[in-house]
């Protein structure tokens, strides 16, 4: 019976890898190699072990299986269609126009992909962060509805990049049993063979990390099964599964002789007689290898009907718990849906002349009390980025008690990030994290990664500009805030800012930026946040204006000689040189735009009443002047003051003397603009 079964086995797997070569071979791009080898893997994963509800593929108690090697998605499309997700059709679709099979990085629960990276790295991150928040829904919910296990499937690429380590760190702290990951240490990568590149011991670097680590021989179907099992009743660690497999399992070259363990296989087609001999090697039909044999079908059946019987049992038991725990049964549903959290945004006591980053900090300790289903996390830096007004209110997630909701993730920005992401693919919580604005040049990876697959995480960026001061150049982000509002005006394939920026200009529109953060639950926000204090904006500002992403600060003039426009800290600036504008009878608006890309999605006419063409602009920003073209223009009737050069060490307030941030400078330039000197 043993053996029927293995044969079994290695039936199905070969036929993944018939329709994974063949798929690359139709596109002409792609990888079949990594496909190949890994296929005994997924096959073994998905027939055996993989717990999901066929019917229901949105199931919260599935478990899930993130591929890290996104570029081996010809694997993952061939071991799903043969769940029934995807069409042999859709298959010979790959990587062609309007395909549901398009490559990576993607994310379809409804088809049963949880995430595909494309960034070598991120996707076990993102496995990571989905055992946190397992983790974390079982200490509020139980085990009844948190019982299952977070797979992962890495690479030697992605075990190389540097992202590995803060993942292996923090996964093997936590402890993290529930999360499996597969290594298909193949040996071979896409311009040279590993040993050209790495010589150390992955097992042992793990195991210093707090990881179970079992090796096996990845192609073997019963060694696979074996470990699996093992890695189930793992109780206190993560476990990593190196399986030691053949890259291009079963390929022939034109000659027929083998094709394994070949470098040219990873990034290419088969082409040709090699490609046609590969085929016939696996037991398929080269003129019509899209076919999926019937004793495969038959394995694949009898999955799904064992996974009928076993998700009608967890649904059962999670029927049995929702009627004893009404009200965490009302949460967790309110939780899995993704709408925005009901927060008392009247709770947030704000005071006069704060920094940014301190109002943030009242804002966090609100959702701390308010919203039980979110982590913040921070990268060794809650004290300054003041991500500590939510830690105050709980306690950091540590190993074997999830109960708390701080991540302290070290000093690891792009594993912190990730992992948050993962938290959010997971589902059931929200998650945000913080760290210095300059270091957002670490994390800006992942906010592409979330903004391409809509993942609403929140970044809280503080010290936002060059008043960091004594900490001199290489900590004040002078350049920064022009990248991240790149992103702003780009949208995603929904019409959607792919990134809502915030850069609220005093301690009330910070709330107000939180408020609407919170509600964006389709695409990431993030917030940029001073650290030095700011002055209130004038009394009687009506503040409601920050939901349209800009307006017309109170105070300002009606029929305007010029328009002062910035965000953040230069308001308050803008403001004091009015002020001395109105003396020498110069008339002028005062603009705050925390969010163009906000500001841009409302009508013409609103954006033509807060910044009419006809009027003369004038700009001011802690950043590069590109900052604010959008909003002030490049024309003869449009100036921008802002930083040409990196900055520079000196106390905050010696730093706006000398750079011109002051309301006599704002003053000085606006006449000269208006040729007034």
């Amino acid at each position: 019976m043993a053996m029927e079964s293995t044969t079994s086995m290695n039936l199905a797997a070969d036929n993944i890898r018939i329709l994974a070569a063949s798929m690359v071979e139709k596109a002409k791009s792609g990888h079949p190699g990594g496909a190949m080898g890994g296929a005994d893997f997924i096959n073994v994963l998905f027939a055996k072990f993989l717990v999901y509800d066929p019917e229901d593929p949105e199931w919260s108690g599935r478990d899930r299986f993130y591929l890290d090697p996104g570029h081996m998605s010809p694997m993952l499309y061939s071991a799903l269609a043969l769940q029934g997700k995807f069409s042999l059709e859709e298959l010979q679709q790959f990587r062609q126009w309007g395909s549901p099979t398009p490559g990576h990085p993607e994310r379809d629960i409804a088809r049963g992909i949880e995430n595909t990276s494309g960034p070598l790295g991120q996707g076990h991150a993102f496995a990571a962060g989905a055992a946190i928040a397992e983790k974390f829904l079982e200490a509020r919910l139980g085990k009844t509805v948190m019982q299952h296990k977070i797979y992962a499937y890495i690479s030697d690429g992605g075990i190389q990049e540097e992202i590995s380590q803060g993942v292996g760190r923090l996964a093997g702290t936590l402890g993290l049993n529930n999360l499996i990951m597969f290594y298909d240490s193949n040996d071979i990568q896409l311009s040279t063979e590993c040993g050209a590149v790495m010589a150390e011991d992955t097992a042992a670097k793990y195991r210093a990390w707090n990881w179970n680590v079992l090796t096996i021989n990845g192609n073997n179907p019963e060694e696979i099964s074996q470990a699996l099992r093992a890695a189930q009743q793992e109780e206190s660690r993560p476990t990593l599964i190196i399986g030691n497999t053949t890259m291009g399992k079963g390929a022939l070259k034109e000659d027929g002789t083998s094709y394994e363990h070949n470098i040219k296989t990873h990034g290419a087609p088969l082409g040709g007689n090699a490609y046609v001999n590969t085929i016939k090697n696996l037991g398929g039909d080269p003129t019509n290898p899209f076919v999926v044999f019937d004793e495969v079908k038959e394995l694949y059946a009898q999955r799904r009907s064992e996974l009928k019987a076993i998700v009608a049992e967890r649904r059962k038991e999670e029927e049995h718990w929702a009627q004893a725990n009404p009200s965490l049964a009302a949460l967790k549903a309110q939780w899995f849906a993704g709408k925005a959290p009901v927060v008392d945004w009247t709770k947030v006591e704000q005071k006069s002349g704060e920094s940014t980053r301190v109002a943030s900090a009242e804002c966090l300790k609100v959702l701390a009390q308010q919203v039980p289903n979110m982590i913040c996390a921070s990268a060794d830096l809650s004290n300054s980025d003041k991500t500590d007004g939510f830690l105050k209110q709980t306690t950091s997630l540590v190993k074997d008690d999830f109960s708390g909701a701080f991540f302290q993730a070290g000093v690891s920005e792009l594993t912190m990030a990730c992992m948050c992401i993962g938290m959010l693919l997971h589902g059931g919580v929200i998650a945000a994290m913080g760290t210095f604005f300059v270091f957002s040049d670490y994390m800006k990876p992942a906010v592409r990664m979330a903004a391409l697959m809509q993942v609403p995480v929140k970044f809280i960026w503080s010290h936002d500009s060059f008043r960091v001061g004594e900490d001199g150049p290489t900590h004040e982000p002078v350049e920064q805030e022009a990248q991240i509002r790149l992103m702003e005006k780009l949208k995603n394939h929904h019409g959607l800012d792919s990134l809502r920026v915030f850069r609220p200009a005093d301690a009330e529109e910070t709330t107000l930026c939180w408020k609407m953060g919170m509600e964006n639950v389709e695409t990431p926000t993030a917030f940029i946040l001073s650290r030095q204090g700011i002055a209130n904006l004038p009394a009687g500002n009506d503040y409601s204006g920050v939901e349209k992403g800009a307006y017309v600060v109170a105070g300002s003039d009606d029929n305007p000689d010029i328009i002062l426009v910035a965000s953040g800290s230069e308001v308050s600036t803008l403001e004091a040189g009015a002020q001395l504008l109105r003396q020498d009878g110069v008339k002028a608006r005062i603009v705050s735009c925390p969010s163009e890309g906000l500001f841009r999605r409302q009508s013409e006419a609103y954006q033509q009443e807060v910044l009419p063409e006809g009027v003369k602009k004038f700009g001011l920003t802690a950043g590069l002047p590109v900052t604010l073209e959008g909003l002030v223009g490049t024309g003869k009737d449009s100036r921008i003051y802002g930083l040409t050069s990196f900055g520079f060490s000196a106390p905050f307030k010696v730093l706006n003397e000398k750079l011109g941030y002051t309301g006599e400078n704002v003053c000085k330039q606006v006449k000269s603009f208006l040729g007034l000197l």
